[in-house]
């Protein structure tokens, strides 16, 4: 176990230096910027290793991944956030330990949410998942509503009972015009938030950028970045 906590506490200060100096030549206060450490395929004790190494902000993108690795975790002082395509017969499992879903897309998603953040008298924080891909059909290949449809899912998250809109997420397209140009995506999404915060002004939450392309996310204003490989490793193939 040593040698894994070594390992990770390497890999988070070789992260932690890319943020400073992104958050540096964006001229950014470091603390404007949330390392959010997606855990997915890990198990528990990788999880623990990295609240001991200060980390208070982790995502999974599957729920019968996360909800036996947030529930062996409950004791830790942890915020978790969903960040997968979320299915509504899932919701009541999320409700259960994700403080944040960074997934919504669609209006029966945002009721299903409320109506089980208001059962177990939680508050979910919303992320609306911006497609920045979305074709004809307004959802993108890997979900998310198209821009045109942002203002009124907003509405919607914002008048539910036991929601918060916190603001934006989106994953850079592989796709379409913003495919290979992660800047150019994350520089729309900043538009996009600055539309949002015009009628949610505390929807000030922008989740862009993963391994690869954080630098890119921190230049153009994110304020989370969601990184796993370059922390945890190469994941395991799942079987």
């Amino acid at each position: 176990m040593t040698e894994r906590k070594d390992e990770l506490a390497g890999n988070l200060a070789k992260v932690e230096e890319r943020i400073a100096r992104a958050c540096e030549a964006a001229g950014r206060p470091r603390e404007e910027v949330t390392l959010i450490v997606v855990t997915k395929t890990y198990p528990a004790s990788d999880v623990r290793i990295l609240a001991d190494l200060g980390v208070r902000e982790v995502a999974e993108n599957r729920d019968q991944d996360a909800a036996p690795k947030a529930a062996e975790c409950a004791d830790l002082s942890l915020t978790w956030h969903f960040v997968g395509q979320l299915q509504t017969n899932k919701v009541r499992s999320v409700v259960g330990y994700a403080g944040v879903v960074q997934s919504v897309d669609r209006a029966r998603l945002v009721t299903a949410l409320s109506k089980e953040a208001e059962r177990t008298g939680r508050e979910v924080g919303c992320l609306l998942q911006v497609a920045l891909d979305a074709g004809a059909s307004g959802r993108g290949e890997r979900g998310g509503v198209a821009p045109g449809g942002i203002e009124e899912l907003a509405a919607l998250v914002a008048e539910s009972p036991g929601l918060r809109l916190d603001g934006l997420m989106t994953v850079a397209p592989l796709a379409g015009e913003y495919a290979g140009r992660e800047r150019a995506a994350f520089d729309r999404l900043m538009d996009l938030s600055t539309d949002l915060r015009r009628a949610h002004p505390a929807a000030n939450m922008v989740s862009a950028g993963m391994s690869a392309d954080l630098e890119q996310a921190v230049a153009a204003g994110a304020t989370h970045v969601r990184v796993g490989t370059a922390v945890l490793g190469v994941r395991p193939r799942l079987g």
